[in-house]
């Protein structure tokens, strides 16, 4: 499956962006899904992610209570809503797809062989 990433752009602190992430088939519906990002000269970290029925839903410490993922399966979609953005937030995000084994590996970026391109967010103060 091929995974595009979109909804990354300029945003003030404290305003919000809703990233979405297609898949390019319905094999998309079968996939744990996981958000990552990479700040500059910093390594990707785990963001968020949901399993692929949508039941489980895991987040960074960082974003708890500020970020939102979701997805919708008929659409091949699934969807970061991000609010209460600050500069730490600034990085390129990208989306993740793969069967998980255990729910507890989902933030592990190794587990993911389908990756999207990434989107850009660029958080201003």
């Amino acid at each position: 499956v091929q995974l595009q990433a979109s909804g990354g752009g300029l945003v003030q602190a404290g305003g919000s962006l809703r990233l979405s992430c297609t898949g390019s088939t319905a094999t998309f519906s079968w996939y744990a899904m996981g958000w990552f990002r990479q700040a500059p000269g910093k390594e990707r970290e785990f963001v968020a992610a949901i399993t692929w029925s949508g039941s489980h839903t895991y987040y960074a410490d960082s974003v708890k209570g500020r970020f939102v993922i979701s997805r919708d399966n008929a659409k091949n979609t699934g969807y970061l809503q991000m609010d209460s953005l600050n500069g730490e937030d600034t990085a390129v995000y990208y989306c993740a797809a793969d069967r998980i084994s255990r729910p507890q590996l989902v933030v592990n970026p190794a587990e993911y062989d389908y990756w999207g391109q990434g989107t850009e967010v660029t958080v201003s103060s």
